[in-house]
């Protein structure tokens, strides 16, 4: 079945059936570990009572329609993430490279109301934003964007945690209109900047007239024990992408913006067939509902640390490895060689997880994870990279 789908994944052997909490069964019946959560996407984890009960509620009243209406549904949730962000305003769409596409259309779009005629946005070293043409070129990957030349101009890229590189390009350009940045980079490494790193940016942006930006599509929605993980941090920002945990598998993205950057978009200047529809509405409601109800920030806060904890006191002696840093639910092990062979090693032994930047470990397991499944995956995770250092040696 798979020669008629093209070849953009590099598939796993397996294929899953169904999920419960922080299990997944495959179509043999054997029970996985799920240290990923679909990318940061199932932070309730598989089948939540909560998230079931409202799609089939929503789904047999009213699926979809179009943004040209009114959205009671979407109006609802808009309102309770702002609340909890900050915010002001929020735009829906369909995913995190839609979110950040739009936040990208906003700084252009306020750039040249200020006169500019190519405005640019600051973009980071290792940041990872999606695989639009816009949000490929804000990403620092250059083997994501191998092949897909032309990219797009009006991006600078600097040092990821660097606010000395960002001084220097003030002072070379006059013509920067937005920060964007991963207040943690995923899919850089689980890199966490220093405490210093985003009141600085804010003082900067401030400074400067720019907007700060904040992709938060993978450290957004409770993952890193505060609902987003500028709040670490006690900043706001002027923009702000969402998206992978938002409705715990139902497609959504959203972009919120406040003060100045909220009234920057008018009608007809953006939009999204699909984006907020009632079906997707109402999934991110319940999340965000079961999120303020069990405490679930806490809750990602506390297992961080017990994870962080016992990943280190098990790991960090062993010369093989390098880091072991993260942030509530979003762990990194940094080994000192290439280690993607552990997600097929991982697997094999009933275990999901990822490596990212060739030699990190990358563990995104659900908010809702137990102490006893929290111990099961210390147990797991620091056997399989003490045996695959072993083996090295």
């Amino acid at each position: 079945m798979q020669q008629a789908l093209m070849q953009t994944y590099g598939r796993l052997p397996v294929s899953f059936q169904r999920g419960e909490g922080a299990w997944l069964w495959d179509d043999q019946g054997n029970r996985y570990l799920d240290a990923l959560s679909g990318i940061a996407v199932c932070g309730l984890g598989h089948a939540h009572p909560a998230v079931t009960a409202a799609i089939q509620k929503q789904a047999a009243r009213l699926l979809h329609t179009s943004n040209l209406y009114g959205i009671p549904l979407q109006e609802h949730l808009a309102a309770a993430l702002c609340a909890h962000s900050g915010m002001g305003k929020v735009f829906f769409c369909n995913s995190g490279a839609e979110a950040n596409e739009a936040a990208i259309k906003l700084a252009r779009f306020h750039g040249h109301q200020r006169g500019l005629d190519v405005p640019k946005i600051v973009v980071m070293e290792n940041a990872f934003h999606g695989r639009t043409m816009a949000t490929l070129t804000a990403t620092g990957n250059r083997k994501a964007q191998q092949g897909f030349g032309p990219l797009l101009e009006g991006f600078v890229r600097i040092p990821y945690d660097d606010l000395k590189a960002l001084d220097k390009l003030a002072t070379t350009h006059d013509d920067i209109i937005a920060v964007l940045v991963e207040p943690v980079q995923g899919e850089g490494g689980i890199r966490v900047p220093g405490p210093d790193y985003l009141p600085g940016l804010r003082d900067r942006c401030d400074e400067h007239g720019w907007l700060l930006m904040l992709d938060e599509v993978q450290s957004g929605m409770a993952r890193t024990g505060r609902w987003f993980a500028y709040q670490h941090a006690d900043v706001l920002p002027d923009v702000l992408s969402l998206a992978k945990g938002l409705a715990n598998g139902v497609p959504i993205g959203a972009c919120l913006a406040r003060g100045a950057a909220a009234n920057v978009m008018q009608p007809g200047s953006h939009g999204s067939t699909f984006g907020g529809n009632p079906l997707a509405a109402a999934a991110a409601q319940a999340v965000v509902d079961t999120i303020a109800k069990q405490s679930l920030t806490a809750r990602a806060a506390q297992l961080g640390q017990r994870l962080l904890v016992g990943f280190r006191d098990a790991l960090e002696s062993h010369s093989g490895v390098v880091d072991v840093r993260g942030r509530g639910l979003m762990i990194g092990i940094e080994l000192d060689r290439p280690c993607a062979e552990l997600v097929k090693h991982a697997l094999e032994r009933g275990l999901l997880i990822n490596v990212t930047a060739g030699n990190v470990i990358r563990l995104l397991p659900p908010l809702i994870l137990s102490d006893a499944e929290a111990d099961e995956l210390l147990e797991r995770v620091n056997d399989l990279v003490l045996g695959f250092l072993a083996e090295g040696t």
